[in-house]
């Protein structure tokens, strides 16, 4: 995909990435920038180049929240799908477009939710991301992480004590998603 703006897909809009990069919808721009390069030269800028757009989202991302970032991950292990965790200590949205295995793609899905798909060899890993609420004790953020390590946690336990990160990143790129409905035990 040739990079001019954030892609939107179906049901997400994707921020970046290394998935199904297609020289034919670079060539154009890349031969008459690149006149005498081989295919596999142009293949290799092309994922030079994409792979420096996602420098770029780290600067555009750059969003200071107030809490740490809860990532919540479904791992694709050789061994079969776990659950797990972990925490993004900055607060730091651009701290979330890290790591990548071989193909990445970080997109907000349809309800606002910040998402990433990790393609590796044993397989994919999903990971959710998502911000403390304001005043949650740290014996609520110790009980989720609890049932998250267990497997147990529903979504009505992520979103009582976390919020969505599209509402964020929406004001960077001018996305809307669908009205937050209070969680049980909010305020409504």
């Amino acid at each position: 995909m040739k990079r001019t703006e954030v892609k939107e897909v179906e049901d997400r809009h994707i921020i970046w990435s290394n998935e199904n990069l297609d020289l034919d919808d670079w060539r154009e721009d890349l031969q008459e920038q690149y006149p005498d390069c081989s295919e596999d030269e142009l293949y290799r800028i092309m994922c030079e180049t994409n792979a420096d757009y996602l420098s770029d989202e780290r600067v555009n991302l750059n969003i200071q929240l107030s809490q740490p970032i809860l990532v919540i991950a479904d791992l694709g292990l050789w061994n079969g799908r776990r659950m797990g965790y972990k925490e993004i200590p900055s607060g730091n949205i651009r701290d979330c477009l890290s790591g990548g295995y071989d193909y990445t793609t970080w997109y907000v899905d349809k309800r606002g939710d910040f998402r990433c798909d990790d393609i590796h060899h044993d397989g994919t890993n999903h990971y959710l991301y998502r911000v403390y609420k304001d005043g949650v004790s740290e014996y609520q953020k110790d009980r989720l992480k609890e049932k998250l390590y267990e497997g147990t946690a529903t979504r009505a336990d992520v979103t009582r004590i976390t919020r969505r990160l599209g509402d964020e990143i929406g004001k960077v790129y001018g996305w809307e998603f669908p009205s937050r409905q209070p969680d049980r035990g909010e305020a409504r």
